[in-house]
């Protein structure tokens, strides 16, 4: 017999696209919809049991204390190892687990896992579980290839991604999961398309702002202060200064769409005065509360400081124009941008495997929002991380979400060229 080669992975690949698909429909088949954390505990059991039969290490972690952990919803992650014949590094690929709620307007069943037209449907399937289906068969393919293996490969399935992933990476690289010297090179196989690679994201700034007021009777407004009506000029001066001045301001980082290489604001909810919910006619008062939470993207060219002090120029400069202004601003949540040297092995080495695994040349790009690369990074100290994975990011949380067959395979072909490159590289 002729000694193994890449070719003898890629032909594995090929051979194991039904496998592909099944894996794929089991893991869509566990609702692991956060929040509140459903189904989690299960879903990487089953991920853990298989992979503790092909000869991994396999750890439960559960990020015990972390938002939204309980007894009735537990953080479970879960991280397998497979060590190789001699020392080497370590390449770890890193899946979110978590999905968003369901939503209106799916035309399938959302847990089904429903393959039809060369596509597999469901909660999940783009985000992001082909990936995660696609970087296992990869993997297993490369162990039973009978390729020499140097290092050691990993594959974790991580919580609360869509939430922040507090009670998934963050607290894992809190306590060294990804860090040097016991990872070296890590890819998320997000959806960003099968041919991109995906070196950072840009910032992101929530925040709570209240206007205060003077309740009083309705039929009398002049007697107090209307919260509502002092928000109204935070709007009208984020509308006529803000927003021009974000409009104005491009990023080098290559993000995607091209929307986002500018600074940008979205205002989540805004609220004011009578309680939501209630059926019944409104009590007739002046509002003395409002609030709105903002969600601000900037870019690596910009400092939170400055991002922040922006938004509170225009607060402080309301409280010393408007009469009876008065606000509070609250930090909700805050992530630097994170970008990776597209030059850096992980990325280069991907890139070089999507140019020989598709015939044409990967397009480098960061993402709008940001993923669980900000705590490998910030926490960690791990920056060779990338994303890689299949899918199509705009279809990640919409109804009828899918990923393509052909797309998860040309995937798992990358990831696994990308992890043999990287274990075999020599090393400076």
């Amino acid at each position: 017999m002729s000694a193994p080669t890449l070719q003898t992975v890629m032909d594995l690949i090929d051979g194991r696209t039904d496998e592909l698909v099944a894996l794929t429909q089991d893991l869509i088949r566990f609702p692991t919809i956060n929040p509140p954390g459903e189904a989690y505990r299960p879903c990487a059991e089953y991920i853990g049991e298989r992979l503790k039969k092909r000869g991994f290490t396999v750890e439960y972690v559960r990020g015990e204390g972390s938002p939204g952990d309980s007894d009735s919803y537990p953080r479970t992650n879960v991280i397998a190892r497979w060590t190789g014949s001699e020392p080497g590094p370590c390449v770890h690929f890193n899946s979110h687990i978590d999905v968003v709620e369901v939503g209106a307007g799916w035309t399938v069943d959302p847990f089904g896992g429903e393959v039809k037209d060369g596509r597999v449907y469901g909660r999940g399937a783009c985000d992001m579980k082909g990936g995660l289906a696609a970087s296992i068969i990869a993997v297993e393919a490369l162990i039973d290839s009978g390729l020499p293996l140097p290092g050691a490969l990993e594959i974790s399935g991580t919580v609360d991604e869509e939430s922040g992933g507090y009670g998934g990476v963050a607290y894992l690289a809190e306590r060294g999961w990804f860090s040097e010297p016991r990872v070296n090179h890590v890819i998320i196989p997000e959806p960003l398309n099968v041919d991109r690679v995906c070196i950072g994201h840009r910032g992101v700034w929530w925040a709570e702002i209240e206007t205060k007021g003077r309740i009083a009777h309705g039929s009398m407004p002049f007697l107090g202060d209307s919260a509502i009506r002092h928000m109204g000029a935070v709007m009208e001066e984020f509308e006529s200064k803000l927003y021009p001045a974000m409009a104005a301001r491009h990023s080098d980082m290559p993000v995607v769409p091209e929307g986002a290489r500018q600074s940008t604001m979205n205002i989540n909810s805004i609220h004011g005065g009578q309680a939501e919910g209630f059926d019944g006619l409104p009590a007739p008062c002046v509002a003395d509360s409002s609030r709105m939470v903002i969600d601000r993207r900037f870019l690596i060219e910009e400092t939170l400081e400055d991002v922040k002090g922006e938004v509170k120029a225009i607060l402080d400069g309301l409280a010393a124009q408007r009469h009876g202004f008065r606000y509070e601003m609250r930090d909700l949540f805050q992530v630097a941008p994170s970008m990776a040297d597209r030059d850096g092995p992980v990325a280069s080495t991907t890139a070089a495997a999507i140019e020989t695994v598709l015939g044409k040349k990967a397009q480098f790009v960061c993402s709008p929002g940001t993923y669980d690369q900000k705590h490998i990074d910030r926490i960690g100290k791990l920056k060779d991380c990338i994303a890689y994975g299949p899918g199509v990011l705009d279809l990640a949380h919409q109804p009828d979400e899918w990923v393509g067959i052909d797309d998860m395979t040309n995937s798992a072909k990358v990831m696994a060229r990308a992890a043999y490159d990287l274990l075999t590289r020599k090393r400076s």
